[in-house]
């Protein structure tokens, strides 16, 4: 099969298509013929030696695809309503920049009705990594404020939209630039705040009326926690789930005691298959059918051949998109 593989750790260009041996679904596993591949943030940092493969996984970069069944375990098929020749996508710990992959049966989710298999590649890795932090970690509630930094991300503009469905009171949004702050309010949220311009602790004080936010995902850390601990309402939650601002931070810890607020944090990638499976099922039941209702909608901001790999890498690193960045095959 064809595969795209880090040659050495570095640059995008680093990226180059090769050949590989067709992998085999072992128990409790499935094999699929791949349509399209979502590329995220931590292929990157995989890329460039900074985001190193679990044990048991394929060094291949790649979390999450979407394409039809081929072959599989039949027993742990059957029993997830699955069969051969069922369009599907599917998160999994490595692999996915490839014409075919393995993914654990209860990792897969059936492709949402009307959506396209690129569309269905870009939901993985998000969607279980918002379900898992914002709901289950951050347990979100309706009628809670809500807020994301970088919300034109892959993971904002799901968070954006699934916060919203879900009940949130009122959601906020942080963004680089006056336009990627339109794009958030376009998605959904109630208002957006350019971080280069405005001191979002300040806006979101103001914007909930001086209560804070409830909930926070953070995918910076560094700097930033010390601001969002001034800015959440008592018995908050700040989960944490990247540290591109460093992974150092220094805050007010008495305000933490007198507010009750939980810093809390996760990796999705080394979590066994129950937990994602878990995952998997509370998405099925919550949320795919919201999105087969068009309540939330796939943000697909750029598409590129699997070849050119490294185009799409480099255009993540711009920070210029908005939305997913999906290979085809």
């Amino acid at each position: 099969m064809k595969a795209i593989e880090i040659t050495q750790y570095g640059a995008p260009e680093v990226l180059r298509a090769g050949e590989r041996p067709d992998p085999a679904p072992g128990a409790g596993e499935l094999l699929i013929r791949v349509t399209a591949s979502g590329v995220n943030r931590p292929d990157v940092l995989q890329r460039t030696g900074n985001y190193p493969v679990p044990p048991g996984a394929s060094d291949i970069p790649g979390l999450e695809v979407a394409g039809t069944i081929v072959s599989g375990d039949e027993k742990a098929m059957k029993d997830a309503g699955l069969k051969v020749g069922d369009r599907v996508c599917a998160l999994v710990s490595g692999g996915g920049y490839a014409q075919l992959c393995v993914a654990p049966v209860g990792q897969c989710l059936p492709v949402p009705q009307g959506l396209s298999d690129v569309e269905a590649a870009s939901l993985p890795e998000t969607f279980f990594t918002v379900w898992s932090n914002v709901f289950d970690r951050g347990r979100l509630a309706g009628g809670e404020s809500f807020m994301v930094q970088g919300g034109t991300s892959g993971i904002g503009v799901t968070a954006i939209q699934m916060a919203k469905a879900m009940g949130a009171s009122k959601v906020l949004a942080t963004a680089g630039s006056d336009d990627k702050c339109q794009a958030c309010v376009a998605l959904g949220a109630d208002h957006a705040i350019n971080y280069k311009t405005q001191d979002f602790a300040e806006e979101a004080k103001k914007l909930t009326d001086g209560k804070g936010v409830d909930v926070i995902l953070d995918m910076v850390a560094g700097s930033y926690v010390d601001r969002e601990v001034k800015c959440v309402n008592e018995d908050g939650r700040i989960v944490i789930i990247a540290v591109q601002g460093g992974t150092k931070s220094e805050f007010n810890a008495g305000l933490v005691l007198r507010r009750r607020i939980t810093i809390t944090g996760s990796t999705l990638r080394p979590r066994p298959v129950a937990f994602k499976a878990a995952i998997a099922q509370s998405l099925a039941k919550n949320v795919w059918p919201l999105i087969e209702a068009g309540r939330i909608k796939p943000v697909i901001h750029s598409t590129f051949p699997a070849a050119e790999a490294a185009k799409a890498h480099a255009l993540m690193e711009s920070n210029q998109h908005v939305g997913k960045i999906v290979l085809t095959w």
